[in-house]
């Protein structure tokens, strides 16, 4: 099936170039070589124009937060990728910035040989920003795709408020979109135009990544100037091949577990699918398409009453219901907030009441204040917020329930609630793998009072913003083996 309209922004307005040799994909966020519509899209436009593809995949040192964990899961994926495309004899190129600015005009040369340049949208981080102003600089026609969720983010036409508002225009919506999935496998056929290469002179400047950088080996990494106190996670490598073997792992065994046991740290009944989704690895469309064939689902099942409600609507077990919520509702919220505002991480942008509430008690006075670096140190006097705080810096992860524990202590701990949004942003960007991601942005503004609502009594420092202590976290949970397990 053609790519859908509703998920293609053209950047330029050029004519395709009649001298390329191939079309080129830029592959910056959908880092996969299956369920993504920007592949989709790209071997489409070979096939119109009668041209080998080449994917392009780079990855720079200069970025925010670079380090050797995000370093080496992101190239774990582009190893996954170098084989999948060299099995189906489509042209890849990885490479990998050895010093800040040495991939400057790399695109540009690309681009030259090009009929038309395809790329991925995101907007979070500094993606979107990377590929507008990209597109300035060429002379060819260039588009970001959507292949971000199961709704394509410009069919809602604002940025909504709740959970509830945007569960229900899902209900109201979604049912023509699932009718227009990506290929699960649209590399089939795609080299019967040939193999392209980038051009000699592209590789004599700009060589293709290495193995040994490519299987993100110590002595590689060593070499680059990204941060190397974030030590990578060996138990979470990347690439589509992880990826789907956690997910057909929590598939098989865990999804059963999950309405009961999703919320108790130290159960991992969460599906561990974040930082795969964040960097691409896997695509929503896929979990989505195996778990409702898993259930043997299809749309007749699907309620006519779009009442917003968080279970019932989808006909399926109350399993899959919860998992779907998180997947699709909260997910695709966090999307919707920064494709339509350009300020999701500032203080500004969050709800008029909680920025009020949040200013009104900003000089309340603090038990404990603690700097970015003690809160990075997991040096509090809180036994839970620090065994939190170095499951993060450990395992690049904290669990889905103490990480609303933890921001909510972060704005307690804090001299403003300003700079408690930065220390969250800080922290979360620099150590989880699935950080710097709209999920990340929309979570964190949680904490302070996005797509929530006032509660009473009013508090000292979080005036109505939804309080959070970790005492009461302790009655509800089992957390001795947590404690135990991230002890200092």
């Amino acid at each position: 099936m053609p790519t859908p309209e509703s998920r293609i922004t053209p950047l330029t307005r050029h004519e395709a170039n009649a001298a390329g040799r191939y079309v080129l994909y830029w592959m910056v966020s959908a880092r996969r070589p299956g369920w993504n519509f920007g592949l989709d899209r790209a071997v489409e436009l070979a096939a119109r124009h009668e041209a080998p593809l080449l994917v392009f995949e780079a990855l720079r040192c200069d970025y925010p937060w670079a380090s050797d964990r995000l370093h080496a899961f992101i190239l774990q994926g582009m190893d996954d990728n170098r084989r999948a495309f060299a099995r189906a004899k489509v042209g890849y190129y990885p490479y990998v910035e050895p010093a800040r600015g040495a991939a400057r005009g790399l695109l540009a040369a690309l681009a030259a040989d090009a009929v038309v340049v395809v790329t991925d949208d995101f907007p979070a981080f500094f993606l979107r920003r990377m590929t507008m102003a990209a597109a300035t600089r060429l002379g060819v026609p260039m588009e970001r795709i959507d292949s971000n969720g199961l709704a394509p983010m410009a069919a809602a036409d604002r940025a909504f408020p709740t959970a509830l508002a945007f569960r229900a225009y899902l209900q109201r919506s979604l049912r023509g979109h699932l009718e227009s999935f990506p290929s699960a496998d649209p590399l089939a056929g795609a080299a019967r135009f040939g193999t392209a290469e980038p051009p000699p002179g592209v590789l004599e400047r700009w060589p293709a990544a290495s193995d040994a950088v490519l299987s993100a080996a110590p002595s590689a990494l060593a070499e680059l100037p990204i941060d190397h106190a974030v030590a990578p996670v060996p138990a979470t490598r990347g690439g589509y091949g992880a990826a789907h073997a956690r997910w057909t792992g929590f598939l098989a065994s865990g999804l059963a577990r999950y309405v009961d046991e999703r919320n108790q740290p130290g159960l991992e009944a969460t599906s561990g699918l974040s930082p795969y989704l964040h960097f691409g690895h896997i695509s929503a469309h896929q979990v989505f398409a195996e778990l409702m064939s898993a259930e043997r689902w299809t749309t007749r099942r699907v309620a006519s009453r779009a009442s917003g409600a968080r279970e019932g609507w989808w006909g399926a077990s109350a399993a899959a219901e919860a998992f779907l919520d998180q997947l699709v509702t909260w997910r695709e919220l966090g999307f919707n907030l920064c494709h339509r505002r350009e300020d999701y991480a500032e203080f500004d942008a969050l709800p008029e009441w909680s920025r009020t509430t949040l200013e009104r008690h900003a000089s309340d006075a603090r038990s404990h204040v603690y700097t970015i670096d003690e809160l990075a140190a997991a040096a509090t006097h809180d036994p839970l917020w620090n065994a939190a705080q170095r499951q993060l810096v450990r395992e690049g992860r904290i669990h889905t329930y103490l990480r609303m524990l933890w921001g909510k202590k972060i704005l307690e701990w804090t001299p403003h609630p300003r700079v408690a949004l930065d220390a969250m942003i800080a922290l979360n960007d620099r150590y989880a793998l699935d950080g710097r991601d709209p999920n990340s942005y929309s979570g964190i503004g949680w904490v302070l009072g996005r797509f929530d609502r006032p509660w009473g009594p009013e508090r000292p420092i979080f005036g109505t913003v939804r309080y959070m202590s970790s005492e009461n976290t302790a009655r509800k949970f089992r957390l001795a083996d947590y404690l135990a397990r991230y002890a200092a």
